[in-house]
């Protein structure tokens, strides 16, 4: 499979809104496209962006995306770098993709400075949970709270 991982350009946002939307029905969770595609736009293109993401392109299209963060750790007293999302459609999982995405984040944390990347999978997401493990990550038991405003 060709393909080459890349910054995610603004003309990439309708497609990437669709391997959200697939990630987020992966995930069991809700999704409503409304008003995502100028939030990212803002987020990710605007004068201070508050999120980045590498995107995973072939010659037609974008076939996974990590999007990440940096924040700071109150126990590290350090930066990290926190990979808020990986997908990779069904069909270019087992390539190794994964784990190259995973090596441009540790890159890109190194770079700026960062202690660690931290991340969630939700449990019931064995191959990942499986990969992960494989890179070398280790894993903590917590229960992720979300309270809405």
């Amino acid at each position: 499979m060709e393909y080459s991982i890349r910054n995610c350009e603004i003309t990439d946002l309708p497609k990437l809104l669709v391997l959200i939307e697939k990630h987020a029905e992966f995930e069991k969770a809700e999704f409503s496209p409304e008003g995502k595609e100028k939030g990212l736009k803002n987020a990710l293109f605007g004068p201070n962006p508050k999120l980045y993401c590498l995107v995973v392109a072939t010659e037609e299209t974008i076939v996974g995306y990590a999007s990440y963060t940096f924040d700071f750790s109150t126990w590290n007293a350090q930066n990290f770098l926190y990979m808020d999302c990986l997908f990779l459609e069904e069909e270019t999982r087992g390539f190794g993709i994964g784990e190259i995405l995973i090596e441009k984040l540790k890159e890109i944390g190194k770079q700026n400075n960062c202690v660690n990347i931290q991340w969630q999978t939700p449990e019931f997401n064995k191959r990942a949970i499986k990969f992960y493990n494989r890179m070398g990550a280790k894993g903590k038991d917590k229960v992720r709270f979300t309270l809405t405003l």
